[in-house]
This record gives C-alpha cells, sequence and structure tokens, in this order.
C-alpha cells in the first residue's frame, strides 16, 4: 500500500475553470530519477482533471492501471489523493477528510480568494503523506480491527505454545485437581463424540 502524492485545490463550481492548487506532495522516491519531474507534472494534470469533474458535495475514485485517484469536494475545496489500489478506498476518504478538516483550521475560508497555485510547500500535507502510508493512520475502525486480529493471533500463539511443551491437554485433564470425576468423564466423551462428527 502506497500514497504516491496529496493535494488540495480550489475548484469552480461552475466548472468554467482549472482548479487551482492549494496545496501538492508527493513522493516519486520509488520512481527512476529521470522519471520524476515527468510523473509530478502528471500527478498536476490527472489532479486538476479529476478534481475538476468531482461535483461539491461529492467522492470519486478513478482507476488507471495499477492506481487509485480518490478525489473528495467539499464544497469548492478539494483534497486528492493519488494510491495504489491496495490502499483501502474507506481509508483513502477518511485520510481526504481529515485533510480538508486540517487545512481549513490553519487557513480558514482565505482559499476562496486565492487566484494562483500556491508554491510553498504546506507541512502538515508533507507530513500526512509519510504518516498516513498506514491506512490504520487514517481510519480508526481499521487500526482497532488490525488492534483485535492481532490481540487473537497472540492469544492463539499462547494457547499453541502451552499445548507445545508436551503435554497433552488429556493428560492435564486426568492430574487436573480442579476438576471432579463427572467433569473428566463429560470432558472424555465430548471428545469422542466430536472425533465421531469429524470422520464422517
Amino acid at each position: 500500500m502506497k500514497i504516491t502524492a496529496l493535494l488540495v485545490l480550489k475548484c469552480n463550481p461552475d466548472g468554467s475553470t482549472d482548479p487551482i492548487i492549494l496545496a501538492n506532495a508527493s513522493d516519486v522516491s520509488s520512481f527512476g530519477y529521470f522519471q520524476r519531474t515527468g510523473l509530478k507534472e502528471f500527478i498536476v494534470f490527472v489532479g486538476r482533471t479529476v478534481a475538476k469533474r468531482t461535483p461539491p458535495g461529492q467522492r470519486q475514485s478513478v482507476q488507471h492501471e495499477e492506481y487509485k485517484v480518490h478525489s473528495y469536494n467539499r464544497n469548492g475545496l478539494c483534497a486528492l489523493g493519488f494510491m495504489d489500489d491496495h490502499y483501502p478506498v474507506r481509508s483513502a476518504f477518511c485520510l481526504l477528510n481529515q485533510v480538508l478538516d486540517e487545512y481549513q483550521k490553519n487557513f480558514g475560508e482565505s482559499w476562496r480568494t486565492v487566484q494562483a497555485d500556491a508554491t510553498q510547500p504546506w507541512p502538515y500535507l508533507t507530513g500526512a503523506l509519510t504518516k498516513f502510508q498506514d491506512p490504520g493512520e487514517a481510519d480508526k475502525l481499521l487500526k482497532i480491527q488490525r488492534e483485535l486480529d492481532e490481540t487473537k493471533i497472540i492469544l492463539h500463539k499462547t494457547i499453541d505454545s502451552v499445548l507445545e511443551r508436551g503435554e497433552k491437554l488429556d493428560s492435564l485433564v486426568e492430574k487436573s485437581s480442579d476438576l471432579s470425576m463427572a467433569s473428566q468423564m463429560f470432558y472424555k466423551q465430548a471428545k469422542k463424540t466430536n472425533q465421531c462428527c469429524t470422520m464422517l
């Protein structure tokens, strides 16, 4: 999973003019040195094209080969993310929503009067490009799900490691002072019943 670029643009509601780039951050280090300039220009071109065609209040994802461009236009303020196909869509839109929130917190409504592309980097966007390479950072539900999955894996590993010490569960049951004879018989009977079911 990889994010190649994040952009924030000002879009004209009627689409009569090209969107203006308010902030732009990209990581093209995985590409060849001589490809990087052309790739950055292509990102800007595709970014403007997709933003211009994303109506206010809408989200959309545009597929191009193994990449997706996710776009969210919040009443003229538009965020775009260039991600590979493995980056979860929900996480991508969580990230774009956070970028727009942060932009409005930092700049308020001043973007509405901007007339030319920004040339200065916005440090937050550069940091976000690195931080959100892990979709779990953008999507808290995904992060919680991962933590639950990891807990399950640790739990399974713990149980397996206890049983791998050469002790069989059957012998532990027989030796246990916590189990009455009736409970031990119940365990043995249940085990036999389960064996019959698995043989069918």
